[in-house]
């Protein structure tokens, strides 16, 4: 995949395939769009995704919530998709204030583009002014073909980001994972923590999930963890372990079923398979062992059912 981060100074010559969007999850909507122009290769064309490297929420609306992918997933994800192009570039002041008919211009003539796909309700250019209607006109015009795909449901919603960040805030992982068409994980390097599992005889591992990564609600869940090309069962703590720590630092910690390794300094895949129970506070360490005995065992009947 050619992974492109600008795109008013680039050139493309073969034909392509084009769709544009934050595409924050690549949820089973966006990969409706991505499949799309995938599959255009098959008459002859090079499928290309325009997104962006910053928040749209952040830029427009100073809202920093965090994505529900980083850069970095999507881009490993659209690579094993089979894309063609990948161009990233921030969505800044210039791009926000071009002209809707000037930026579909400039997608013909520069990035040679044939095909273009979009949702229902895409919108671009100048204070949204760019709508689906106006590429339907535009694509007669200056001659490239145009589809518009419509919005997948769920729950009489349509799926979007936006529903797919509510559901995990508040810990409808089943929900998320079926919005999404894959199960929502996390990456990120196995830190040391206070070796409190060990001591308890239950060891974990603690990872530091990116800050631009939303994780979901704090609590408990079921697992698995991905290393080494191996998939292993667990369960995770997602939240500031309140009956050890007054930090507040948010972080993940798993303890994997069946398995004493060490871990520290490694990349591991932390997925989310089921949810159990709020994150909780508790009076002594014996009532935590307590209680993390009793969310091995219902992990473990997960896994067995």
């Amino acid at each position: 995949m050619n992974y492109i981060q600008s795109l008013f100074d680039i050139e493309i010559n073969e034909p392509t395939a084009i769709t544009v969007g934050k595409f924050d999850g690549i949820h089973k909507g966006h990969h409706l769009l991505t499949k799309d122009i995938i599959e255009k290769k098959q008459q002859g064309y090079k499928s290309c995704l325009i997104t962006f490297n910053n928040s749209l929420r952040s830029f427009l609306k100073d809202d920093d919530t965090p994505s529900l992918i980083t850069n970095k997933e999507r881009m490993f994800m659209l690579d094993n998709d089979g894309l063609d192009y990948l161009i990233e570039c921030p969505f800044d002041q210039k791009l926000m204030e071009t002209d809707p008919k000037c930026f579909i211009e400039y997608l013909v003539k520069k990035l040679n583009m044939k095909y273009m796909v979009s949702g229902t309700d895409f919108t671009f250019g100048y204070k949204g002014a760019g709508n689906p209607q106006m590429l339907l006109e535009l694509s007669k015009e200056l001659g490239f073909e145009y589809r518009v795909i419509d919005k997948i449901k769920m729950n009489n919603r349509d799926i979007s980001s936006t529903y797919i960040r509510e559901e995990l805030k508040e810990g409808h992982i089943e929900s998320v994972n079926d919005m999404l068409g894959y199960e929502y994980f996390v990456w990120g390097e196995v830190v040391h923590g206070a070796h409190l599992g060990h001591t308890i005889g239950i060891p974990t591992i603690n990872i530091m999930p990116e800050t631009t990564k939303l994780v979901p609600k704090f609590g408990v869940y079921v697992t698995t963890i991905d290393f080494d090309g191996r998939i292993y069962h667990g369960v995770t703590n997602v939240g500031t372990k309140p009956s050890v720590s007054d930090k507040k630092i948010v972080g993940i910690e798993t303890h994997i079923l069946d398995y004493n390794g060490d871990l520290y300094g490694r990349f591991v895949k932390v997925t989310f398979k089921s949810f159990l129970r709020p994150e909780m506070k508790f009076e002594s360490i014996d009532a935590l062992q307590e209680q993390m005995n009793k969310d091995k065992i219902l992990a473990k009947q997960f896994f067995n059912k």
